[in-house]
């Protein structure tokens, strides 16, 4: 028997090793033979969410109102920016390196001789802290697609999934029917399965159908409407009117918004939840990185917009800003996205940009992404209007921003999470 590591930080690094020499199967059986020999279950309810987006601030979402209710909260949220304990939260408050190892150690001491991926792995540990602090109700995010996720070893009560769009196309398919069918296997049968995309894959809904899960979609179960102030929910059962906006900024987080009024309205004998709880906890909600806009000016604006239907949503948010003389985009993403369709609605609202190569083998290359933004270059710009200009990493990118940036012009700062974590981490130590 190896030494185990003692601190957070030895068993990630450890864990890394392990996952380079670990084939990915996409298979479930591995993670089900760990769950069961560790006694891995929940003695709460379960709400489980996945989407192409959204997903994150709906979690967010549910974590915040149910906190404002008094109930004990434990979430599992991915990836991190700064710290790995960003990724459990128990009653709002980041895991312990102490408690977080206990996890790890928990895992390796049953999984025997099963290999497991460093996400698969950290997985069943987060779920074994959360299984085991005393919680009210538990919010599971899903890492890809749905079906094949190792979170999905998990019989959610209520599933949801936000959005179904292009992305991760290797392990999910290149179509959203394909995609769909891979998130609706976090359903289950008699179980409520939300579903907040306005117009959800038919191979969804199909699947719902076919496996007895009790469908909701949005339009049909639930909906919303409002004006410039506020706005209502309306469920199967269940209203609440005269709601604040969400403090999570941005084009859809009343769509995210309402699946989370869904899961609520499913749960509420179990979890009640009153008018001021929802209130309160929709304008304290805060997620980093998601059209985060920073205090002070320039203006700021973190964003980890990564596939085409995140980054035309970034595009509309950035358009009812108001005027900026000049945007400043720091940009960096992986190779195997569809980067000419997250560049593309992008295009119109920056002025220069500053392409940054990510601490990845998957990072796409500086160069090749100035030839790309260089198609979308206007026609014959004055000197000083438009510019595409390469570095080695984000806080590099971000670093010349600020210098050129005047105090009217705003920095938007999107395509991965390494992107935003790497200007993060950089600015955190400037500070």
């Amino acid at each position: 028997m190896h030494t185990l590591p003692t601190t957070l930080a030895d068993w990630l690094a450890l864990l890394e090793s392990r996952h380079a020499e670990t084939h990915i199967d996409m298979g479930l059986a591995r993670v089900q033979q760990v769950k069961e020999a560790m006694g891995l279950a929940f003695g709460c309810p379960v709400i489980m969410v996945a989407g192409t987006n959204g997903k994150g601030s709906t979690c967010a979402m549910l974590e915040s109102i149910l906190l404002r209710a008094g109930y004990r909260v434990g979430l599992y949220i991915k990836p991190h920016f700064l710290h790995f304990n960003e990724r459990a939260r128990v009653n709002g408050e980041m895991a312990s390196d102490e408690a977080l190892v206990a996890a790890f150690n928990a895992v390796e001491a049953k999984r025997g001789d099963v290999p497991l991926t460093y996400f698969e792995f950290t997985t069943l540990a987060i779920m074994h802290l959360l299984a085991g602090s005393g919680l009210d109700v538990v919010i599971l995010e899903v890492g890809l697609g749905g079906r094949l996720d190792a979170v999905n070893v998990i019989d959610a009560d209520v599933s949801i999934v936000t959005s179904v769009d292009i992305d991760h196309t290797d392990y999910l398919g290149d179509t959203r029917e394909k995609i769909g069918f891979e998130k609706a296997g976090i359903f289950r049968p008699g179980k409520a399965a939300i579903c907040s995309d306005p117009v959800p894959p038919q191979s969804l809904v199909e699947h719902a159908n076919a496996i007895g899960a009790d469908l909701w979609l949005l339009s049909r179960d639930f909906n919303y409407s409002g004006d410039k102030q506020q706005w209502n929910y309306g469920g199967r059962s269940q209203r609440r009117n005269s709601l604040a906006y969400p403090s999570l900024r941005g084009a859809n987080q009343l769509l995210n918004a309402s699946a989370a009024l869904a899961a609520l309205e499913v749960l509420r004998n179990q979890l009640p939840v009153g008018a001021q709880e929802v209130r309160t906890g929709l304008v304290m909600v805060e997620l980093p990185g998601r059209f985060q806009v920073l205090p002070g000016r320039p203006a700021i604006i973190y964003d980890v917009a990564h596939n085409p239907h995140a980054a035309a949503t970034l595009a509309q948010n950035l358009g009812n800003m108001g005027f900026h003389p000049y945007t400043y985009a720091v940009f960096g993403v992986m190779q195997d996205k569809d980067i000419e369709g997250v560049i593309a609605p992008m295009a119109q609202y920056v002025d220069h940009w500053n392409l940054a190569r990510l601490p990845s083998p998957r990072s796409a290359d500086p160069a090749e992404l100035a030839h790309m933004v260089q198609a979308h270059a206007p026609a014959s710009p004055k000197p000083g209007d438009w510019s595409a200009t390469t570095f080695d990493d984000p806080a590099a990118a971000f670093d010349d921003a600020i210098k050129r940036a005047g105090e009217n012009d705003r920095i938007v700062v999107f395509g991965s999470f390494y992107t935003v974590a790497g200007v993060m981490a950089a600015r955190k130590t400037s500070l």
